[in-house]
């Protein structure tokens, strides 16, 4: 292969701060980040990482169950900022269809887990009534 079947073999001092678009697509039709979405992801994913910790460790909220519901929050807002911004995760039509199956694997999950945790909360509320261990051993005295 000669040097005329690639005219820019390495990147251009500009290419790294410009848009993905048409002429830096994969020929899969794929868009590659910019410099500074990449950038801006990973700044977004060290704040989202920085606060739970913080709210942790800093014993922040008097609450734990608030303590627990921010951290979950930051945490689906982290995984939003990984799909959106290092996977390209998006809605235009030409990736329309990962979108749509994300969609549905979150869904699936969702299903699965609320499923799952609805199973096991009637079977502990159904069950028997534990027995005094002590009582029948007698080494409780």
């Amino acid at each position: 292969m000669s040097a005329s079947h690639h005219p820019h073999p390495h990147p251009r001092p500009g290419d790294l701060d410009r848009e993905p678009g048409p002429a830096g697509a994969h020929a899969g039709g794929h868009d590659h980040g910019s410099y500074r979405s990449y950038a801006t992801g990973f700044g977004l994913s060290v704040i989202l990482t920085a606060i739970p910790f913080w709210l942790v460790m800093g014993e922040v909220l008097e609450g734990r169950g608030l303590t627990i519901a921010l951290v979950l929050a930051c945490a689906l807002a982290q995984v939003l900022v990984h799909m959106v911004y290092f996977l390209h995760l998006n809605t235009r039509s030409d990736e329309g269809w990962n979108f749509v199956a994300t969609i549905f694997t979150i869904i699936v999950v969702v299903i699965m887990m609320a499923g799952s945790l609805w199973v096991m909360h009637n079977m502990n509320a159904n069950m028997m009534p534990q027995m005094d261990h002590e009582a029948v051993t007698g080494f409780g005295s």
